[in-house]
């Protein structure tokens, strides 16, 4: 360990309603390094690092910034040291413009306090230029991509010419392409001297880009190091307690009558003359990279888009889906990508965001039968091992792996015959996907028609019977899972191949 480390938490301790979070955790982050901090979701990883940050106080314990106690009173105090912390659900306000997102609560004024405008988009430009992004300063943040607000998020962070960079999670909603300019920025940044806490639960990019590692298991820390001294697996331990097997858990099975059939499905610049079928039973992927139309496609097939052409045929009954309402009257369930835009309401209490979607379920008279629902929560609170000590609390207050598993409960009370997982497992740590792969799996083997929709190969091959790819709004390739590879899935996926393979 150095003698002169750029930061130190020492003994970091903390609790919540009496749940103690934290215990005793120490963490030290050398000047220019890349320093992973992983666990499970719900380890303590975001608390630890919003005390960082000002969010939180400590209970007990210390921070030392260069050597010298520093008490992070609040976010600003925090910023005032060099620290920038960039979420995992993003801060960004989607009806500011780009330059007033970059620069809000720090903006640029002339003596008589007008705002400097062009001088703040010109310096915003020239931030983003450095990530390889050319975007309008004056663009309105709603109309722009995720992996945009994403960049926006981490240029703020260089504006503020931080000397320590927090990241949640930064590549979640980013294109390979764009992963690797991220790279390629934090190596520069390293090399400034910037040092940053990388937050991730893609191990290979933990060994691609990190230099050492603090792991953290039910709020204490269990191991720490190098990273060039360990392998893939022996993280995975330690973060879980156990080594989790790379092979495929889908079985083979016999598979009923078909529930869901798509013909030349096309909507203009998103997707086009797309067919497919998922029979009862099976689970069915598609993959690809960012931008590829997928999720595009299946907003379409679930109500929230209604430009399309082509036919969607339920129960060999052909149907017109123009509100999400009619997807689940026919008898189709989307759990979303984006939990805080699209999936969680994050006001309400952990119970209520599981039972919102099929509040009749538990409706006597016009009452809610609270000991129903209650009892219901607890059932997939087992189930999925959602990790929540009052379901009353906020759901805001859980981590996002927990968030994802009470929206996936809240769709498996909805109980639909076909039911479409959006990237299933973002932002979701390596033991609680196993978790979630087998409740997936299980649901094929209950008689449910299973799409998966997800941007890493490795998940679709894991727990899919068949594969279908996208490049551009097209499948360019089907697969059936037994045989596909990695290698395979990423050349069509990349548009280095296009023919149409059959189904083995």
């Amino acid at each position: 360990m150095s003698t002169n480390p750029l930061m130190t938490m020492n003994n970091i301790e903390k609790s919540f309603n009496g749940n103690q979070v934290l215990k005793n955790v120490s963490i030290q982050v050398e000047k220019g390094e890349i320093h992973a901090l992983l666990g499970e979701n719900g380890a303590g990883k975001s608390t630890l690092m919003n005390i960082l940050g000002g969010v939180h106080q400590p209970d007990h314990g210390s921070i030392q910034i260069n050597g010298i106690d520093s008490k992070m009173l609040n976010p600003r105090v925090s910023q005032e040291h060099g620290i920038s912390f960039i979420h995992q659900e993003l801060n960004v306000v989607s009806d500011l413009r780009v330059y007033e997102n970059m620069f809000l609560g720090s903006e640029l004024r002339n003596k008589i306090g007008f705002l400097k405008v062009e001088e703040m988009c010109s310096k915003t430009s020239e931030i983003l230029a450095k990530l390889g992004v050319d975007i309008n300063p004056k663009e309105y943040v709603r109309n722009l991509d995720t992996s945009y607000k994403q960049l926006i998020e981490i240029s703020k962070a260089l504006l503020h010419k931080s000397t320590l960079i927090i990241m949640d999670e930064p590549t979640a909603s980013l294109a390979e392409h764009e992963v690797n300019r991220l790279f390629e920025l934090m190596k520069n940044l390293k090399n400034s001297g910037v040092s940053i806490i990388y937050i991730s639960h893609k191990l290979k990019e933990i060994k691609e880009i990190c230099d050492s590692y603090t792991v953290l298991r039910d709020g204490e820390v269990v191991g720490t190091g190098s990273i060039e001294n360990e392998n893939l697996d022996s993280i995975t331990k330690l973060m879980v307690g156990k080594s989790i097997s790379e092979d495929r858990i889908v079985q083979k099975g016999t598979f009923g009558p078909v529930l869901l059939e798509v013909k030349n499905l096309t909507s203009q610049r998103l997707f086009n003359d797309i067919n497919f079928s998922v029979r009862k039973g099976e689970i069915v992927g598609f993959t690809g990279l960012a931008g590829d139309g997928r999720t595009e496609l299946f907003e379409s097939l679930f109500g929230y888009r209604k430009k399309y052409t082509g036919e969607i045929r339920i129960n060999n009954q052909s149907v017109k889906i123009d509100h999400p309402r009619k997807a689940l009257e026919a008898g189709m369930g989307l759990v979303p990508k984006d939990r805080k835009e699209n999936a969680i309401i994050k006001d309400l209490s952990v119970i209520h965001n599981m039972s919102l979607s099929s509040i009749g379920h538990f409706e006597n008279a016009g009452f809610i039968q609270e000991k129903l629902e209650k009892e219901k929560f607890d059932f997939y609170k087992n189930q999925l091992n959602i990790k929540v000590h009052n379901p009353r609390i906020t759901i805001d207050k859980l981590s996002g792996g927990n968030q994802q598993k009470v929206i996936i409960a809240k769709w498996l009370e909805v109980n639909t015959d076909i039911i479409i997982f959006d990237n299933p497992t973002q932002g979701i740590d390596v033991g609680a996907k196993q978790e979630i792969y087998q409740h997936i799996v299980s649901l094929a083997e209950q008689g449910k028609a299973v799409v998966i929709l997800s941007s890493e190969a490795p998940e679709v091959l894991k727990i899919c019977h068949n594969i279908n790819v996208m490049y551009q709004g097209e499948i360019t390739a089907r697969f059936n899972g037994e045989e596909a590879t990695e290698d395979e899935i990423m050349s069509y996926a990349t548009g280095s191949k296009r023919e149409v393979e059959k189904i083995g």
